[in-house]
């Protein structure tokens, strides 16, 4: 009888889920080359290639992708049993790994993530928030199951990928309440000199509001830029400034800051998609949040 070797299956296992063998060797706190040595060890005994590389990057073939999913599942049931015996394990969940990109608002991925807590069976979210470029590099190598962005896939990203619409927003202004009520007559003039905080200029949502102040011809005094939204609101708040962030969760902003709306622009949409390696989305996690955002969080846009 053939004997699989786990440990050499833990490494690979490892490797696949972080991204590459380096960060898995960090993670491991072992030296790259063992790393890669029991990697190769596996593939030896299985007689096929696991990883291939294109250009800098190790991404799984094939075969490597249903050794993943094999290993997933194995080393899914060895944490249960390790749960279960000691008392820890209420039930089994699937787990559901999604990146979230950077310029995402985070109450945008909580509202898509809450019907999972209403699913009819147990799912497990884990949720890695990076720059769009490292998260589909983890989508190819299976260590996500979806991407939360506010674009589409790139035209160079090397893997076959596939961009599902989520939905879309019109751009709404908050501010303290007493600034919110005196800008609110007379707005979007009233934005002109006003105190503002912004994302940075890397984003598409800042190029489409500068592109919209130019329009209507005013000049924020912008007195910060942010990459992460929930920094800019909160650091946006205790400055008594304005910050910019989706109609479409406006109530949760208004609830959660404590802030009122100032007015709001269709000039300036704000679009969201599901990056998966899946032209039809098949797991249940990811089609519970697809369908959340078309039937609910965007349905009236």
């Amino acid at each position: 009888m053939e004997w699989l070797n786990y440990h050499h299956l833990h490494y690979f296992w490892m490797a696949a889920r972080e991204g590459g063998v380096s960060r898995a060797s960090a993670v491991l706190r072992l030296a790259q080359p063992t790393v890669s040595a029991q990697i190769r060890q596996l593939e030896e005994e299985l007689g096929v290639k696991l990883f291939q590389r294109q250009g800098r990057t190790l991404v799984l073939t094939d075969t490597g992708r249903l050794a993943f999913q094999f290993a997933e599942e194995i080393f899914g049931i060895g944490r249960e049993l390790i749960e279960t015996v000691s008392g820890r394990q209420p039930g089994r969940s699937r787990p559901l790994a999604v990146g979230v990109a950077n310029a995402v608002p985070k109450l945008i991925v909580s509202r898509l993530l809450r019907p999972l807590l209403r699913a009819p069976d147990p799912i497990r979210v884990v949720c890695r928030e990076e720059n769009t470029e490292h998260l589909l590099a983890q989508l190819a190598t299976h260590s996500l199951d979806v991407v939360i962005t506010d674009a589409v896939a790139p035209p160079h990203v090397r893997v076959k990928v596939f961009s599902h619409t989520l939905g879309e927003s019109a751009t709404a202004f908050f501010a303290p309440p007493t600034l919110a009520v005196r800008l609110r007559r007379r707005f979007p003039a009233s934005l002109d000199d006003a105190p503002m905080v912004l994302p940075t200029s890397t984003t598409a949502l800042r190029r489409a509001l500068d592109q919209w102040f130019d329009t209507i011809k005013i000049r924020p005094r912008v007195i910060g830029e942010f990459e992460d939204p929930a920094l800019m609101n909160v650091f946006g708040i205790d400055a008594g400034a304005i910050f910019p962030a989706p109609w479409a969760i406006s109530r949760d902003v208004s609830r959660i800051y404590g802030v009122r709306a100032v007015g709001r622009t269709d000039a300036v949409v704000e679009r969201y998609f599901a990056i998966s390696v899946e032209r039809r989305i098949r797991h249940p996690g990811v089609a519970a949040i697809t369908t959340a955002a078309r039937d609910d969080l965007f349905a009236a846009g």
